[in-house]
């Protein structure tokens, strides 16, 4: 099935949102060679808020990202970031932009420190050394994390769920407006997932545009302040988590029956 006709209007708060659009996706056509897998995607992401991306596998969510950071050659269609053409940007100016960390990643042989200074590469000038304030920013990127006292470790002798915090201090080092996180509560048990929301949300609220795929609906209904949902490669819905939950878009698409209950004030959200 195919929903690529099918939006959902952002009102009240969420305009409000999209005041503070810093990247802009229209019409974005990406793939592999001769496989396109996103077709005419439209959509757009804003300073101070979080945006997941959901939706079945193969749907085009990593491809999406990946594309955005230039990975994945875009065939058709525009980026702008802080209005102004992806194509017009260099790789470093890009990076200084729009900080990324992939679903899969190599398990180099360094220390913590020297991973998360990796973040700093594009803030630096030539000769490529590292100054006073490159460490400092990785040491408190590492802190966000939860591993101060651990920068000496290595990568490599630390658990799955370690090393996922310590690639995401690396993003967080990177200093970006923009955060791409693709699946970043992988290997992560339930309270560092649930601390990594939160910090996603201290992210968002101090000015930056998160942007994450979630395959965890109830908690991408519960953290996002924008949801936008991916269908075989196109948009089926983009709006606050309420409007999408009601307009039954994630039923039609997942295959499965979300509901929601009311804990006080709070919306909770369960599939069946």
């Amino acid at each position: 099935m195919k929903f690529d006709q099918e939006r959902i209007k952002l009102q009240g708060s969420q305009q409000k949102i999209e005041s503070n659009i810093i990247l802009t996706i229209q019409d974005l056509h990406a793939g592999y060679g001769s496989r396109e897998v996103l077709h005419g995607l439209s959509v757009s992401f804003s300073r101070g808020s979080i945006t997941v991306l959901a939706g079945p596998n193969g749907c085009g969510k990593s491809t999406l990202l990946k594309t955005l950071t230039g990975l994945v050659p875009k065939s058709g269609g525009a980026i702008w970031i802080n209005g102004k053409p992806i194509e017009q940007l260099s790789a470093v100016e890009r990076a200084r932009q729009v900080a990324y960390l992939p679903q899969q990643k190599r398990i180099p042989e360094m220390t913590v420190l020297a991973m998360a200074l990796h973040g700093r590469f594009a803030h630096l000038s030539y000769p490529r050394r590292y100054r006073q304030k490159d460490i400092e920013a990785a040491r408190e990127a590492i802190r966000l994390v939860g591993l101060a006292g651990q920068e000496e470790c290595m990568l490599s002798e630390l658990s799955g769920g370690t090393q996922q915090r310590v690639f995401l201090a690396m993003a967080l080092a990177q200093d970006a407006p923009v955060i791409l996180l693709d699946e970043p509560t992988s290997f992560l048990d339930i309270s560092y997932q649930l601390q990594l929301m939160d910090l996603c949300r201290s992210l968002a609220d101090s000015g930056k545009a998160v942007v994450m795929v979630l395959h965890d609906l109830p908690a991408a209904l519960k953290y996002a302040d924008k949801l936008a949902v991916l269908s075989e490669g196109r948009l089926a819905a983009a709006g606050t988590p309420v409007e999408v939950y009601e307009s039954g878009v994630l039923d039609r698409v997942f295959g499965v029956k979300v509901k929601q209950v009311m804990d006080g004030e709070e919306r909770v959200y369960y599939c069946l």
